[in-house]
């Protein structure tokens, strides 16, 4: 099975097949398979993902079951092995999750350059294999994100790593070590309040994906159907506990929007400000130095991010608040 950029829209029946199906996905633009996909992994220990040697593994649960991918990159294109219910929906999808629609139209790096940011310009043209993934799983990045709201990584992964395992499904195939896939939507809704408090999730947040999950599927397919990024962004803050920050995030992994600015992040604003004024700045200042780049700045943040440039140390880490004690 050979698939290109259009066999994410091809039509296909769903299978029962108990064997792993395979596929060769062959990119039409150079491609990095780990810097494209590796951006979803939810920290060092995410049971949903991991990365074995020259194999990306990645359990998810797809609108047909759960399925494991097992990815491994060479010069014939992306070798794809996939087990579970959901294989053949993993295998349509893949050309999304490598970045097949992600379209760089109106970006130019030269752009960088005469805004006087040669540096970020050598990073693009140095990670040009580097695409904007899109799982089509819109609960999944959902929940995940709003998890990490107001946390540090650490906790947010923590918790991430806690839920999954415990109320996830073990994913199928011969993973390193054991795999799971998310919840179905009914399944995060069913989680109790003691299991959110043990993982180190606090109510606001919990709250907020219990009541997302009342809304079934409805939600995901209506951010699916929307058509521009405003759209999704009113059905993703119509939702009590979603705001800005938590729509970007979520836009950004299940949608790969190429605009997303995740608004209201502990670091993000810095980190934009210093890399192009050598100053810190806030929200407001972030998105007025992006503005040369509407369309696309979510692109430049990642090149941001991929440059190493980071502002100096000058205090101590923020520590972790564990509401578990109190």
């Amino acid at each position: 099975m050979t698939l290109t950029a259009d066999a994410a829209t091809t039509a296909h029946t769903p299978s029962p097949r108990t064997e792993p199906l395979h596929a060769v996905y062959r990119p039409a633009h150079p491609l990095n398979l780990f810097r494209t996909v590796g951006m979803l992994i939810r920290g060092p220990k995410d049971p949903t993902m991991l990365v074995d040697g020259t194999t990306l593994w990645r359990a998810a649960r797809t609108p047909e079951g759960i399925a494991t991918l097992a990815l491994r990159q060479s010069s014939e294109g992306v070798h794809a092995t996939a087990w579970g219910p959901g294989a053949d929906w993993a295998l349509t999808q893949l050309p999304r999750l490598c970045g097949a629609d992600d379209d760089p139209t109106g970006f130019d790096a030269s752009s960088l350059t005469a805004a006087g940011h040669p540096l970020l310009a050598d990073v693009a043209r140095r990670t040009s294999g580097t695409r904007l993934t899109r799982t089509d799983l819109v609960f999944d990045a959902l929940a995940s994100a709003t998890i990490e709201q107001k946390v540090t990584s650490y906790q947010a992964f923590g918790a991430w790593r806690v839920l999954i395992t415990r109320f996830g499904e073990r994913a199928p195939g011969p993973t390193p070590r054991p795999m799971f896939a998310p919840p179905t939507i009914d399944g995060w809704h069913r989680i109790p309040s003691w299991a959110w408090h043990r993982a180190g999730v606090e109510p606001p947040q919990s709250r907020a994906i219990v009541r997302a999950a009342e809304r079934g599927q409805r939600i995901a397919d209506a951010v699916l159907a929307a058509e521009t990024g405003d759209d999704r962004e009113r059905v993703l803050t119509s939702l009590p506990g979603i705001g800005a920050w938590t729509s970007a995030e979520t836009r950004i992994r299940a949608l790969g929007d190429p605009d997303a600015v995740s608004v209201g992040d502990y670091h993000l604003a810095h980190q934009v400000g210093f890399a192009l004024t050598g100053s810190r700045v806030d929200d407001d200042g972030m998105l007025e130095l992006l503005a040369p780049w509407q369309g696309h700045r979510q692109r430049v943040i990642r090149l941001i991010l991929a440059s190493g440039i980071a502002e100096p140390r000058r205090g101590p880490r923020l520590a972790p608040e564990d509401h578990r004690r109190r």
